[in-house]
């Protein structure tokens, strides 16, 4: 007779280091390191090839350091609950070991299966928070000093060994293929894996980033002045804890001089360390709300995006042929990369959300789609924000024009990727319907007025806001999502300025 194993259930945190479901239940005994490969997530309307491409890469690597230990990786290919019964009938789980997921509805309800089986089973389950979200959160004060601490905790080392197991246990990593998607080429994509997450952190903090503050914004800047973490954050290669300590020790070795470039790294970082606490603020709302994935957030807004089919819109704004070229090259530009900044996100939302009058949900899944940093706990939220549906953010209805302006001035970055703009002067570029030939393009007139269409969506949605009863069901919402930190009323106060209760709005998540 063998010894039963514990497994450790590898999900969206494939690394070896700072993972303490896998040192804690090496500490136990012989030790199964598991991913499963799960159809039927993946045949999700969110999930995509360039993800799975992603995912497959850091597996890959994850199944060579787990083989440097002396026990692979093993890949199982099914439902997991039928893969753990199975594993169960023939060797025994002593205990089921993991991280805590913030994921969608599906992988949610998987994880009440999970639970409901190892409960009838007779197997502990052990979880333990991958970010710094608190699962069963009873209030969000002192939510931010509980980040601060959690983060502050000692990194985790790696196993130095694992106990070779007998028996042939598979590793084959199936290809997108194999699982059913559709071809997805992402030529810009991040590779995947812990060395590139090392690598990448390494290259922000000590040359990329001393001005990230002001270069984050732009597309021209952003791809090189962001991080570029938050793939490898998603998809766990590298945890927060890594990232925020690894930051406080920089802002330590700059703080000690003076200059100006100290000075400048002093506040690129001061910015950055602020969104790795938004980054969970964000899924922490998806945590306490899980129907956020599928409902507005503030029922108030329920069928307030509906009419005739859109469909032709919805095309138009997925293929990036809007007739807004600043709004197409960033399209164009994410399905390039597989990422683009946290404002032109915000921008595409809000063009899509208000200019189209498009719902959320349809745009939100595409763009999950687009993103190999897809991470539902950020997304649903930022999407609902964007599109004007929790109630409690300010109305933010970018002008793609202004914008367009303001961070692309000289259309360098509209001409990389909307070549059918290349004959269209300098001076007629960001609208180029106003030019004298614009008939003759390849590229198809506004799609939609500008004017007309902000005017029309800001005037919709004012008058919900101004409704009877909105303003209670908004300060509750408030009071259950909101940040402390950003003045947002807390139980007990009556009435709200408009100034509080879109006071945590507009943050940048450009990790």
């Amino acid at each position: 007779m063998t010894s039963p194993l514990n497994v450790v259930w590898f999900k969206r945190d494939l690394r070896v280091a700072d993972h303490r479901p896998l040192s804690l239940a090496a500490a136990k005994g012989p030790v199964l390191p598991l991913y499963i490969v799960e159809p039927g997530l993946w045949a999700e309307p969110d999930a995509s090839g360039r993800q799975w491409a992603f995912a497959s890469e850091c597996l890959a690597e994850l199944q060579r350091d787990l083989a440097a230990r002396g026990q692979p990786l093993c890949v199982m290919t099914g439902d997991v609950v039928s893969i753990l019964r199975r594993i169960h009938g023939s060797h025994g789980i002593a205990a089921l070991w993991s991280h805590q997921e913030t994921g969608n509805g599906w992988t949610y309800a998987r994880d009440l299966r999970v639970a409901d089986w190892a409960g009838d089973a007779g197997v502990s389950w052990h979880e333990f928070r991958q970010f710094g979200v608190i699962r069963g959160l009873p209030s969000r004060d002192g939510w931010a000093k509980s980040w601060d601490r959690e983060m502050g905790e000692p990194v985790t080392r790696a196993p130095e060994s694992l106990q070779p197991l007998s028996g042939d246990w598979p590793v084959h990593i199936p290809s997108a293929g194999e699982l059913g998607l559709a071809d997805d080429a992402c030529p810009g994509r991040q590779r995947g894996g812990r060395m590139a997450a090392l690598s990448t952190l390494r290259s922000f903090l000590e040359e990329r980033g001393r001005d990230y503050r002001f270069e984050m914004s732009s597309p021209l800047t952003a791809f090189a002045a962001c991080s570029r973490l938050s793939p490898h954050l998603t998809w766990g290669t590298i945890s927060m804890r890594e990232v925020a300590q690894a930051s406080w020790a920089r802002m330590r070795d700059v703080s000690r001089a003076s200059d100006y470039l100290s000075r400048s790294w002093r506040a690129s970082l001061i910015s950055f360390m602020g969104r790795q606490h938004w980054h969970c603020h964000f899924m922490q709302k998806l945590e306490d709300e899980p129907r956020l994935e599928f409902e507005n957030l503030h029922r108030a807004y329920d069928g307030v995006r509906t009419g005739p089919p859109a469909s032709h819109r919805l095309a138009a704004w997925c293929d990036g042929l809007t007739g807004y070229p600043f709004i197409d090259a960033c399209m164009r530009a994410l399905d390039q990369h597989g990422w683009i900044n946290f404002r032109m996100r915000a921008m595409l939302m809000s063009f899509a959300s208000y200019h189209l009058w498009l719902p959320w949900r349809e745009t939100g899944l595409h763009l999950a789609r687009k993103f190999v940093d897809y991470e539902p706990g950020i997304h649903w939220p930022q999407v609902q924000m964007q599109s004007g549906t929790t109630g409690i953010n300010t109305i933010r209805i970018y002008n793609p024009v202004k914008q367009s302006l303001d961070q692309d001035p000289d259309a360098r970055f509209i001409r990389a990727y909307v070549p059918e703009l290349a004959a269209v002067p300098d001076a007629f570029v960001h609208e180029p319907w106003r030019w004298q030939w614009a008939t003759d393009l390849a590229y198809p007139a506004p799609i939609v007025d500008n004017a007309g269409a902000m005017r029309a969506a800001r005037e919709a949605l004012h008058g919900l806001r101004k409704a009877s009863g909105h303003g209670h069901v908004a300060q509750e919402i408030a009071a259950k999502h909101g940040s402390r930190r950003a003045g947002i009323p807390m139980t007990g106060r009556n009435k709200a300025s408009a100034r509080q209760l879109a006071a945590d709005a507009q943050l940048k998540l450009d990790l």
